[in-house]
């Protein structure tokens, strides 16, 4: 019983740690400066060794160890109610699977770990507003500053889809390296942003894109692996800001809404006319429903506006139409059903670390544009 009881100390602790960071900002500034650099510069150091996702690896193993936790679990049920038949109440179930019960419990122990180290903590640390755009906190923006961002947005997209290299079919390339480009500026901007500096891990695609694709999902942050990772399948101009998107949240920057804001920021102060495009890209459908919204839906007014031009409008894609339809030849779940049980995960992720706006949050982006843009006026 002694094993338990350190497993029982462990979860106890475990518990303090959340309620601590949930009710001190304090706490979790201090351990996102001093203690989660730790895990980025060791663990982080060492998964970057690999060429392959090692979280997606984990995923996998998880998966089939749930699988066999299940089957057990099953067999254990059959097996105490035989002993019940039989009159043998008090007989113990076979040693392995003890055993196996007991790794999982250690197993789903480490789980706890390392998510509260590595992620739930992030959670409730001070934003990024707080720590580097105190002047422009909480204030209102008129319709007109919307119009200007809205506007600006547009005209930067319009410019700069007609500057990007592009292949003999109108296709955006790029020669670089995507990963290595989009480290260089994300340390740039720490120069700037001093949290945002330092060492960052290898960003890696996913070997299963496709599968990551039903879900609609660009990229993703692994907390047991410390990778940034991003889906290889969707169109290139959704890369840059993808992974920096997905670097910010590997230096304690965990909100979505920030972790897109401080993507544009990396992207658009580029001197890599790829990367700017990508930065625009990726809020301007972001800006431009805000504007909408905000003007009732005025389609006369709209329409007096920069108006998005077609080319950004094929370029603003997550799949080609020829990707998609490799995805779905391919699919071994449909991808209406895929799509479901993701949005639900990530939506029930978000509401438990105690954002209430779950996926709406992504978009928040627009007023920390309004307070950036504000603050350099």
């Amino acid at each position: 019983m002694k094993k338990y009881g350190i497993l029982g100390m462990i979860w106890g602790f475990i518990i303090f740690i959340n309620i601590l960071a949930w009710n001190s900002v304090g706490f979790c500034d201090w351990y996102i400066e001093h203690i989660f650099p730790l895990w980025v510069g060791g663990y982080g150091r060492l998964t970057s060794l690999f060429s392959f996702s090692v979280g997606e690896i984990m995923l996998i193993i998880a998966v089939i160890l749930l699988v066999v936790f299940f089957l057990i679990g099953i067999a254990a049920g059959i097996c105490k109610l035989v002993f019940l038949i039989q009159g043998k109440r008090k007989k113990k179930l076979p040693l392995w699977m003890r055993r196996y019960s007991y790794g999982m419990l250690v197993l789903f122990t480490c789980i706890g770990i390392v998510m509260t180290s590595n992620c739930f903590i992030l959670y409730h640390g001070s934003c990024f507003p707080e720590k580097y755009m105190q002047d422009t906190l909480e204030k209102a923006y008129r319709l007109s500053e919307l119009t200007e961002l809205r506007n600006h947005v547009v005209s930067e997209c319009n410019r700069l889809c007609k500057v990007v290299e592009r292949d003999e079919h109108g296709n955006v390339i790029y020669s670089g390296d995507i990963t290595e480009q989009a480290i260089v500026e994300m340390q740039c901007l720490g120069a700037t942003y001093p949290q945002l500096s330092g060492y960052y891990p290898t960003s890696k695609g996913f070997h299963f894109s496709g599968f990551f694709s039903q879900q609609k999902m660009m990229g993703y942050y692994f907390p047991f692996s410390m990778e940034a990772n991003y889906n290889t399948k969707m169109y290139i101009t959704n890369t840059p800001s993808t992974i920096c998107h997905e670097l910010s949240h590997v230096k304690g920057f965990i909100q979505e809404d920030e972790a897109n804001f401080i993507a544009y920021l990396a992207c658009t102060n580029s001197d890599d006319v790829f990367f700017q495009y990508s930065g625009y890209l990726s809020v301007l459908y972001y800006v431009d429903n805000d504007y909408f919204e905000a003007i009732d839906e005025n389609k006369a007014l709209y329409k007096s506006q920069v108006r998005i031009s077609p080319q950004v409008r094929e370029d603003k894609v997550f799949l080609t139409p020829e990707t998609w339809e490799e995805v779905e030849e391919k699919a071994v779940i449909s991808t209406q059903t895929v799509s479901t049980a993701s949005k639900t995960f990530v939506e029930t992720n978000l509401n438990l670390n105690g954002v209430d706006a779950g996926m709406v949050s992504y978009s928040r982006v627009v007023e920390l544009l309004l307070e950036y843009y504000d603050e350099d006026k």
